[in-house]
């Protein structure tokens, strides 16, 4: 798969033999009258500044004009269709929908992938972690923390990993099921602390305990006490996000149904890292966090760069909810999932802030 780069824009100015559109006659006619040695230069000018990266003061120099010159000489060329700018994604990212979701929740980075049409009704396709994987490859500088998650999004995201900057790497979350720890997100903590070079920091605990108490005993246990104390120093974290339904959020699947009944009557739309919200992003019934071995809410809103991979039309409601909260600085999504969330309604009163839903 072709990977991001952090400018995805190519600019290609084209002629007969360069796809450069300098139509002879018909041009001549429609561009100010430019006569054929005016053509020509032009021609030879664009060439220079679009194909051959010269700058302006170069093109200046060799064909004896001012800058200035060469600049309106540009511009008239840009006017009279002798250059044509095209702009240019690969094939799987949408980038008028990547900058329209961007621009309505206040995103640092919003990355929109073509949604797999034998997948349109499934959350988090497989192709969301790989480019995942290649947004953190530019997220991620030496010496940075990279805090993990529990998900089926950052496990495929892991697993497709194939370069990261030295850094430390920290499970943010316990497993969904210990039996599966290998397979979960422990090995993803790996995998990418093995790209990476740095740490490991895994978390060997189930996420959802029975009781409070039990909770705070493992939080004190040393491996887990250990990554614990990373929380505050992560740069860059990753997760992922479930709705409220069966098989759709892991929280949900591990409760039992008079807790899920429970938690569904306070309104709850969406989880993330066992934290749960509404619809309008506020989070609802706080004392689940207690029996979980997660990082905190106010914990995350510190991260400088909390990257969410969720994708599919079932959870956009899901989606809405989480960006609304002011948790998540970066979305890597799907067009299932951005058709619905262009489509929500008016803004979300909390775009371009991390500032607490819910108030200090």
């Amino acid at each position: 798969m072709r990977r991001i780069c952090k400018d995805e824009r190519r600019i290609q100015s084209v002629n007969s033999s360069e796809e450069m559109a300098v139509s002879g006659m018909s041009a001549g006619r429609s561009a100010m009258r430019m006569g054929p040695a005016e053509l020509v230069q032009a021609a030879a000018m664009a060439r220079r500044f679009y194909l051959e990266g010269k700058s302006k003061i170069q093109i200046a120099e060799e064909f004896g004009v001012s800058r200035f010159k060469v600049a309106r000489v540009l511009e008239t060329a840009l006017e009279r269709d002798l250059v044509r700018i095209e702009i240019r994604v690969p094939a799987e990212l949408d980038a008028e929908r990547s900058d329209a979701l961007r621009a309505r929740y206040g995103l640092r980075h919003a990355v929109v992938v073509e949604s797999p049409a034998e997948a349109e009704e499934s959350p988090d396709p497989e192709n969301l972690g790989e480019v995942a994987a290649d947004l953190l490859g530019e997220l991620v500088t030496e010496g940075d923390v990279l805090g993990l998650a529990w998900g089926r999004s950052t496990i495929h995201m892991a697993a497709a990993l194939d370069r990261l900057p030295p850094c430390t790497v920290v499970q943010l979350t316990g497993v969904y099921d210990a039996g599966t720890a290998e397979r979960g997100s422990v090995e993803a903590v790996r995998r990418a602390a093995q790209v990476s070079g740095g740490d490991a920091h895994p978390i060997y605990a189930p996420m959802l305990l029975p009781d409070a108490a039990t909770a705070a005993a493992l939080r004190h246990q040393t491996g887990i006490a250990r990554a614990f104390e990373y929380f505050d120093k992560v740069t860059v974290a990753c997760v992922s996000i479930g709705s409220w339904e069966a098989g759709i959020s892991t929280v949900h699947d591990m409760l039992t149904e008079e807790e899920r009944s429970h938690y569904a009557s306070l309104g709850v739309a969406a989880e993330m890292s066992a934290h749960l919200f509404d619809a309008e992003g506020r989070r609802v019934g706080r004392d689940l966090g207690e029996r979980c071995i997660t990082v905190k809410a106010d914990q995350l809103r510190r991260i400088p760069e909390v990257v969410a991979i969720a994708g599919g039309q079932r959870k956009a409601a899901a989606i809405d909810a989480v960006l609304r909260s002011g948790l998540v600085t970066s979305l890597v999504t799907d067009t299932s999932a951005a058709d619905s969330l262009l489509m929500a309604g008016p803004a979300p009163r909390h775009a371009l802030n991390r500032a607490d839903p819910d108030g200090p």
